[in-house]
């Protein structure tokens, strides 16, 4: 590489310079204080792990997408982590070991191989909120509004969710006792709604099951969805009627409180299928094809740390809430230019003004009244009748 390159990055990988940093940061804030409010304790886990920790159980799936290097310390495996939702899961699950509900929340920068989709970040700044230890709808209907509410906190227009669950497609393969393969095979094809290819996939099953797993790629679209799919689904096992009774509960209860957010189903949708249990969420926007925050629930996940307990949250990456919201997080701050000198009463004076949250820059050296113009400053501070004082930079001065 030539001194010349030097400067470049890897593909997918950003630096955040002063003025965006400063949005994304108060975006952060501000999210944050509305986890609190919520009652989110805050959680900082490691940039690194063993890798046996860190994709233990149902994060496997993330493998993958996990940067890995040797510990020189231990000469042990590590990985970056490239999604935070499993160690806090094993925070929970380890350290924490609460008897009644916790609510955990996050917010850090994540590494991935590739990224999730052609336009996005390869080093996503994963922001999210966790509730262990309830399995009621209650909890995911909770986890779903505070996914919303942080929409709409970065004032993110037009959002539309999907819902689906996937214990329905895993609970018709255990009951028709498919092979892995098969299982893959038709998981890989109901994703991309290739109806004709389930057909061909199902055709050596009892015709019963085989009209069950066709039925997946038609049930999609508005509420009505749900009647259908206890019509088309009711020789399911009984666990299958009732996911679909509690998908019904939970997507009535957001548009009583959201009804201006429009619900679409997608009972084929198997979002996260390795890693989720019941019900995936998304929340989608019309010119962003991916989502742009998503979450589920996952039973069970701190099962190897030896403390299984049921779960769902969600996550987001911060950037993209900062770059899609039309929230005013990049309100800039005025700042005071503070002259170089030594007098005590010129740096009791900035201190003063400090601890009023006021930003105060002093001079250096040499440095005149036109830097303070060039760095931003719009006022200054001038020694007058013995006290110092704020007055605005005049233009031309």
């Amino acid at each position: 590489m030539t001194k010349l390159d030097r400067w470049l990055l890897p593909d997918g990988i950003e630096e955040v310079l002063p003025a965006e940093a400063a949005c994304i940061e108060t975006a952060r804030r501000q999210i944050l204080d509305l986890f609190n409010r919520w009652g989110y304790d805050l959680v900082i886990p490691p940039h690194v792990e063993f890798i046996d920790a860190l994709l233990t159980g149902s994060a496997q799936d993330l493998d993958l997408q996990t940067f890995k290097t040797v510990d020189p310390l231990s000469g042990r495996l590590l990985g970056f982590r490239s999604d935070i939702t499993p160690q806090v899961t094993r925070l929970d699950a380890h350290w924490l070991k609460e008897k009644v509900p916790a609510r955990l929340c996050y917010a850090g920068s994540t590494l991935l191989t590739k990224p999730r989709a052609h336009t996005t970040s390869r080093s996503p700044i994963q922001l999210g909120a966790e509730l262990y230890g309830d399995k009621s709808t209650a909890s995911d209907i909770e986890i779903i509004c505070l996914m919303l509410e942080t929409l709409n906190l970065a004032q993110i227009k037009n959002v539309h969710m999907d819902l689906g669950h996937v214990a329905i497609f895993r609970t018709l393969a255990q009951a028709s006792q498919l092979s892995n393969e098969l299982e893959h095979q038709l998981f890989n094809a109901l994703q991309r709604k290739a109806i004709d290819e389930i057909v061909e996939l199902t055709s050596h099953l009892p015709n019963k099951e085989a009209t069950m797993f066709q039925a997946l790629t038609r049930l999609c679209g508005g509420k009505e969805v749900i009647d259908q799919a206890k019509i088309l689904l009711a020789d399911a096992p009984a666990s299958i009627l009732k996911a679909i009774d509690k998908l019904a509960e939970i997507a009535e209860q957001i548009a009583v409180r959201y009804p201006h957010i429009p619900l679409y189903f997608d009972l084929g949708e198997l979002r996260g299928y390795q890693y989720h249990t019941g019900i995936v969420f998304a929340a989608f926007i019309p010119q962003v094809g991916q989502s742009i925050a998503q979450g589920g629930r996952y039973d069970s996940a701190g099962i190897a740390f030896g403390h299984a307990r049921p779960a769902t949250g969600f996550s987001t990456d911060l950037k993209t809430l900062v770059n899609l919201g039309e929230a005013d997080f990049c309100v800039p701050q005025s700042m005071i230019w503070a002259p170089y000198d030594h007098q005590p009463s010129l740096h009791q004076k900035i201190t003063e003004l400090r601890n009023q949250n006021q930003r105060v820059i002093q001079a250096l050296p040499h440095q005149t009244l036109a830097d303070a113009i060039e760095t931003g400053c719009d006022r200054h501070l001038i020694f007058i009748e013995n006290s110092w004082h704020i007055k605005p930079i005049e233009a031309g001065k």
